[in-house]
């Protein structure tokens, strides 16, 4: 059994907890902390930056699925030499903070660019921009079908300013949630819900329909590996009612 199939696995099974280091994050103790936490914690996968030496390192430290993620096609491929057991177009937060925009020609482009270099061996995610027209975001994601794609992740609004507690979280997550909604109701492949999602907003990620969800700045900012630890089981946890919920659906 190779590492991504247990992401698999959980993903068949609606309950996929990715938990994303940073794709700009090179924190090198920090992802040190992430990856143990995500690991002893029941995480499905981890996702880190394209950076070659901190692939090869956590490749070798963990048991868990390694997702690479860039916005960039060749070091998605470079990472999948590396030992990458999947690779990611996405997020784009670190264009957004730098005030560029994709549309949804542009991650067709990359996508087609990747499968070109990188293969169709490997596990491929794809995320959708949170911002664009859902018509539009829904024609991307079956082009995305039409070449391979495993996994389309959906991500919410980018912005400086938002509210505080939990009305902010609610914010920062309801475009990706009202994004799984339109995707999940249009798409065979799966959906993976990421941006603003925690404990607070990982249910409702759930009940829309997504198969996984990605979880990052609520673990990788926390200072200690417990809190993380804490942090993680919680959204073991939620992901692993909803399996229930579905068997006793069925």
């Amino acid at each position: 059994m190779s590492r991504i199939d247990l992401f698999k696995q959980h993903l068949d099974e609606k309950r996929a907890v990715k938990i994303i280091a940073g794709i700009d994050n090179f924190d090198i103790d920090n992802i040190r902390k992430v990856v143990a936490s995500a690991q002893s914690s029941g995480a499905s996968a981890i996702d880190i930056c394209a950076k070659e030496e901190i692939i090869t390192e956590v490749c070798n430290m963990t048991d868990l699925p390694v997702f690479v993620s860039s916005i960039i096609p060749e070091e998605l491929a470079k990472a999948v030499e590396l030992g990458a057991d999947a690779i990611e177009l996405g997020n784009f937060d670190a264009l957004y903070k730098k005030g560029l925009l994709l549309c949804a020609e542009d991650v067709l482009e990359l996508a087609e660019k990747t499968v070109e270099l990188a293969g169709r061996n490997v596990f491929f995610c794809v995320t959708i921009p949170g911002e664009i027209p859902v018509n539009e975001q829904i024609q991307l994601a079956r082009q995305l079908e039409e070449i391979g794609v495993d996994l389309i992740q959906t991500e919410g609004h980018f912005g400086s300013e938002q509210s505080d507690g939990v009305k902010g979280l609610m914010e920062r997550a309801q475009l990706t949630i009202s994004n799984t909604i339109e995707l999940c109701a249009n798409i065979e492949t799966p959906v993976m819900s990421a941006t603003g999602i925690n404990a607070v907003t990982a249910p409702f990620a759930f009940t829309a329909g997504a198969s996984a969800v990605g979880v990052g700045s609520c673990v990788n900012k926390l200072e200690s590996e417990i809190s993380m630890m804490a942090a993680i089981r919680n959204i073991v946890d939620i992901a692993s009612k909803n399996i229930q919920k579905n068997i006793q659906l069925v």
